[in-house]
Formats: C-alpha cells, structure tokens, sequence
C-alpha cells in the first residue's frame, strides 16, 4: 500500500489544530433595539462539555468574574453534549453595554456555603473558557424606560415616572389625539448613590449598579373619562413609544382596580436571589382585563414586597420593564412591605416587632424615589439615605376611597401615621365614597402559620382596629402571606354578628412570590394545618393569582382570579350600608360581564360593557 504522507500530515495537522482549538463565544445581534429584545448566544469548541458548564451575563462589561447578575448552564441548550449551542435571552437595558462569558465548574470546586438565596451553591468562576464582544442598545443610556403612571393629589392631573441614563432634561407630551400632543410638562431628574444604601448587598460591589436618573412629571388639567395620549423624552435624546390612559374623572361613581401583594419579577436567568416566575402570569392577566375595559379608567394596586430586589439593583430594573405594559395604561399604586425596607438600623424597632435586614440594604430608598405616590408622608432613615417616602396616603376613585398605610414604620396610637389615618377615615365622605378600602403590607388576620409577626398582629388590632370599626371601613387588604384568603367580617379577632363596623379582611399575598409556611398547624402534627380551617377564614388557597375590585354607589365586588386559568374562584358582594351579601364562588373569568351589571345600573346597556358589570345585576336582584 502506497501511504501519501501529505495527506497523513494534513489530517495530523487538522487532528492537533482541532484538539486545540479554544472555545469560542458570540453574539447577534451586537446591538439591540430596545428593552426586551432578545440576543442570540452561540458557543463553540468547548471540549468535554460537562452540564456544570455555565455562561454569566455581566453588565456593565468590566465586571470581575464573580459579579455576574445572573447565569445560565449550558445543558439548557439541546446540543450542549457536542460542545456547540446557543441560548436565545432577553436582555434588559441597564443603561450599560453586557458582556458574557463561559466557565468550567467541577464538582470537585462546588462550595456549599458560597449560595444563593434558595440554597443552590453559586457557580464557580476558576476557569473561563471564553468571553464574547460587548453588545449595546442602538437607543443608547439616554432613551426613556420604565415607564409607570400614578395619580396624583389632584384629580385632574396624572403623574408619570421614567428612567434614563442621565440627568439632562426631559418632558412630558400629551393630547387628546395621538397625532397632537400639544400639552408639554418638563421632568425632575432625581438619582440616588451607593452612599446612601445602609449596608450589604445593596452597597456592595456585587448588589450595586448604577440606577440611572429618574424622572417624575405631571400631566395636568386633564378632562375626566377621556383617553389622554402622551410620550417622555427630548428632542436630543429620543421619544418613547406613545402610551395613553384614561383620566380619572371625578363624577363618575364606577371604580375599577387590580389589587395584590408580593409579585416581584421574573428574570430570564438565575441570579443571586429568588425570582418570581409566576408574576409573568399575574401580569398577562391583568393586562387581559385592561384591554378588555376599553375606555373604562382603572388602577393597580401592588401592595407591598414589590420587586423583591433585596439589594441586587438590576432586579428592580427587571420589575419596572415587566410591569410597564400595565403600568403605563393604568396608575400603579403601592405600599411599602418589608422587602423594600427593613435594616437592622431602621428607627422605629419596638422589641415585640421582628423587623429584620429583609430589604437587603435598600433601606427604602429604590422605593421612595422610583415611586411617587400622592401625599408628603416620610419618616428620616437615621442615615445617609434621603427619608423614606410614599409611606401613608389616600385618594378616591369612582364610589371608592382608598387608604394606604405602612406596616414597617410606626402605626400605634400617638404617631404621626395614626393620627392620619385618624384623620382620613373620619374626614371620608360616605355620600360620595360609600366604600372605604384599606390596604397595608403584613396583615392583621391570617391563619397561616406566621408566628413571627404574632405580636405585630397584636398591636394592628389593638392600635389600628378600632379605627376601622368607628369609620366602617368596608373592606381591608393585606400581603405579606403568600396566599390569597378571605375573612368574614371581623373585629377582636370574632366573626361580627352585626354586619355593619366589622370589615372583612383579605389577605392578597399571592401575586407571584412562592415561599410560604404551611397554613395554622395541628398542636399534635406540628408539620400539618389545622382542619377543618378555622371558621373566620371563609375562603383560601395557595393559588397566585389577583383580586379584581369592582364598585358602584350601590355594591362593591371583589373576585379572586387564579393565575393557571385565569378565572374567578371567589367572590365576595358588599352593599353600600356595609353588608355582606355573599361570599362564593364565581366560574366566570369575563371582567367585562362583571362590569356590565355594574353598567346597566347606571343607565349603559350591557352591549356596551364587558366583564365588570356582572356583580351589580346579581345585586339588583337581591334588592327587589
């Protein structure tokens, strides 16, 4: 046989130079669109892929290796086994180029005490196989994001808070017609620093990023009821898309809202803290409901735990771009929870409270200034840090006044919140706002098994309680338990055989967040609820999901809408004298037949409505 040793030193050349080869790693597109856009991650030549193998996702580019905000394993990829693959990510703009790198991680390297919140031991950063080209956003830092509106202290005007990159002027535009927005308002850019974050991760290198300016702005003299078209930006930096809303109108006695507690956000990577992969469907549904009400004005109300950022910056820029398609159509209203607060240094910390580190060194501060609620509630921080705003404040809506309170800072007797709180349930106008809504983070009813917040139950009922009985409050909600459960009327703790003065309570934790202890266990099989459950507690389930408030001058409706469907499962009906009457469940999911009977109340027919009606016309009925 005739050996052609030419073309046996090309194939040992080609043999050695493939062994060799390094891996690579690439992107496309290099530069992006706008928040959301997705980039193609493609990998190559990783030698003895091992499903420990993990690409980071850094931002800004410079990052050292063990700063990552989040991470993916190759193995989700279908040809990872051939050392080849690519992921497909949605990025979102942190106002910073990303950058990403591939690491080998070995069993041998896994350290058990180097984990993330779920327990799950952090990759390993030792041996970096390959790292891609930066990739950027073609609207560059200075493009408006995050767009969110609430109302404002008068009912004429709507506000509207953006980010951008820095701090040169921007505006608002806006018009009853798309084509002309001729109204302008100019916006204030505020920003906060590392300096001003309390302790760890939140001021650390690894939490820390650049937040960006934040802008806040009022659209005024706005005419109630009518869709209003509006855009944030400049001239010199670029336009956002065009959003609208409808304007609150003062003389209409419809009210519309969506209501939860402790949603978070979904990220399309693992990072160093939970994330909420089921707020993804608690905000698809609402947004559901929103297009379905056309022209009807509406509101959300997120009441406490928002982002659940905990101190990792870019979480809370994950949650502003997840929620605007909702938030940027509808006021997005909320109250302070735990997660954005608590440190160990905050000022008020009575020794029966248990008021931790669970806002991760945040101290307050991405809240009060990513929001702006109505009102000038704030208390100092005995920091740094700017005072902690959006505390406690109120407005109506339609048939409804609603009051916001905080469960973090001081509630009891004597305080500056009680006596506004005081104040506002005794100044409400029951002729114009027959219900009245209170919404807090931790609630003061609830049989999960929350034995750590027993003495601040404790002191809701004894400070806050009577309160709401003098003034009839007609209905309080609550977060902080992941789950949705429904009350009887109740006051001290008993089931009131008087209607009237005894509100029923709800707890709304369910809106994404999934860690939860049992519900109220057995004395003797401590690892198992108490059943029958206990007879106050009238309705509960450990679905996600959210409430949808719907109210007339003459009936109030709340249906609980479950995430893995997205219909009704409970429901419960309050007349305008304060009774109850009904508590059940609902198989209907329409929020336009809901609103319907409402409507038909009101001298609209039906045809016109959608699911919210449906309530009123069960009402109409039980009154004849």
């Amino acid at each position: 046989m005739i050996v052609d040793f030419s073309t046996l030193i090309l194939f040992v050349s080609l043999f050695i130079s493939s062994a060799n080869a390094k891996a690579t790693l690439s992107i496309s597109p290099k530069t992006l669109n706008r928040s959301g856009d997705s980039i193609i991650i493609q990998w190559s030549n990783v030698d003895s892929p091992s499903d420990l193998d993990w690409l980071g996702i850094y931002s800004p580019p410079e990052s050292p290796h063990d700063h990552f905000i989040g991470y993916k394993f190759l193995n989700v990829s279908p040809t990872w086994k051939s050392g080849s693959g690519t992921i497909s990510l949605p990025l979102t703009n942190l106002r910073s180029n990303y950058t990403f790198r591939i690491f080998r991680w070995t069993q041998s390297e896994i350290n058990p005490k180097h984990k993330d919140h779920d327990q799950n031991p952090l990759p390993g950063t030792k041996h970096l196989l390959a790292e891609s080209e930066q990739a950027s956003f073609g609207s560059g830092v200075g493009m408006p994001e995050q767009i969110h509106l609430a109302f404002d202290d008068k009912v004429n005007r709507m506000q509207v808070t953006f980010v951008a990159g820095d701090g040169e002027e921007r505006f608002v535009r806006y018009g009853e017609a798309k084509e002309t927005l001729g109204n302008s308002a100019a916006a204030r850019g505020i920003r906060y620093e590392r300096e001003h974050m309390c302790n760890s991760p939140a001021n650390s290198t690894i939490g820390w990023r650049d937040p960006g300016w934040i802008f806040h702005t009022v659209m005024k003299n706005l005419n109630g009821g009518v869709r209003y078209y509006y855009q944030v930006g400049s001239d010199s930096k670029g336009w956002s898309e065009i959003h609208s809303f409808i304007a609150r109108d003062v003389y209409s006695e419809e009210t519309i809202a969506f209501m939860f507690g402790d949603m978070g956000c979904a990220t399309p990577y693992t990072t160093f803290i939970r994330t909420q992969d089921e707020s993804i469907s608690t905000v698809k549904w609402i947004l559901r409901d929103i297009e379905a009400l056309g022209d009807k004005p509406a509101l959300v109300s997120h009441i406490g735990d928002i982002s659940y950022a905990r101190g990792y910056s870019w979480v809370w820029d994950e949650f502003f771009a997840q929620i605007q398609p909702i938030a940027s159509r509808v006021p997005y209203h909320v109250c302070i929870g735990n997660h954005e607060y608590n440190f160990p240094t905050q000022p008020w910390k009575p020794d029966w409270a248990t008021y931790g580190n669970d806002g991760g060194g945040e101290c307050g501060v991405p809240y009060s200034l990513k929001f702006n609620m109505p009102g000038n509630s704030s208390e100092p921080t005995g920091t740094k840090a700017p005072p902690t705003r959006n505390l406690y404040y109120s407005y109506d809506m339609g048939s409804v006044h609603f009051l916001y309170i905080s469960t973090e800072t001081n509630f009891l007797k004597g305080g500056s919140q009680h006596e506004f709180i005081k104040r506002d349930l005794e100044s409400v106008n029951r002729k114009k706002t027959p219900f009245v809504v209170v919404q807090g983070h931790r609630p003061m009813y609830t049989t999960s098994n929350e034995v750590r917040d027993a003495m601040i139950r404790q002191k809701m009922v004894e400070h806050l309680e009577p309160l709401f009985v003098e003034n009839n409050v007609t209905l309080a909600l609550w977060g902080h338990v992941h789950r949705y459960e429904r009350f009887c009327p109740i006051s001290n703790n008993t089931c009131g055989r008087q209607w009237r003065g005894s509100p029923v309570h709800l707890v709304i934790g369910m809106g994404g967040q999934d860690w939860q202890p049992i519900w109220q266990p057995r004395p003797n099989h401590p690892g198992l609820p108490i059943f029958p459950q206990p007879e106050q507690s009238m309705y509960r389930t450990g679905e996600f999901g959210y409430t949808r408030l719907v109210a007339n001058r003459e009936k109030l409706t709340v249906s609980f809408v479950g995430n893995h469907d997205g219909e009704v499962h409970d429901t419960v009906e309050m007349l305008a004298s304060g009774e109850v009457i009904s508590g059940r469940k609902d198989d209907s999911h329409d929020i336009v037949k809901t609103v319907a009977s409402s409507a038909t109340l009101v001298g609209k027919p039906e045809s016109d409505v959608s699911w919210y009606v449906k309530g009123a016309g069960l009402m109409v009925m039980g009154l004849l």
